[in-house]
């Protein structure tokens, strides 16, 4: 068994495909009406996220994140930096060796970013 994709309900289609357009380097693969949502893939370096225009009120979601292992976390925050992106959290060094930072997406949405190489 293995992890198709990651859903995420958004409130403004077009501003989270820009977003993880600009930020993760994706690339819209599909797009199609399910029912009364409009659905959107986007996909690249391996991950595939599906993106789900709901029909409710904003409201931020603080309990879902998404965590996507990189192989070097200075790197991914200096390219998000130039993109004008802040951490929400960290970047924290956790007892194990690992690294992570945490940013907020569109909707409120949690992205973490872990380092799990070892010095």
């Amino acid at each position: 068994m293995k992890v198709h994709h990651f859903g995420i309900e958004v409130s403004n289609l077009e501003e989270s495909i820009s977003f993880y357009i600009n930020i993760l380097n994706l690339e819209v693969c599909s797009k199609f009406q399910f029912m009364d949502e409009e659905i959107v893939f986007l996909s690249g370096n391996g991950l595939l996220i599906e993106l789900i225009k709901r029909n409710l009120p904003t409201m931020k979601l603080t309990s879902t994140h998404l965590a996507l292992e990189i192989e070097n976390l200075e790197e991914m925050i200096s390219h998000f930096k130039s993109k004008g992106l802040v951490p929400v959290e960290g970047p924290y060094q956790l007892s194990n060796g690992w690294k992570t930072v945490f940013y907020e997406g569109v909707d409120g949405e949690i992205l973490e970013f872990l380092e799990t190489k070892y010095d």
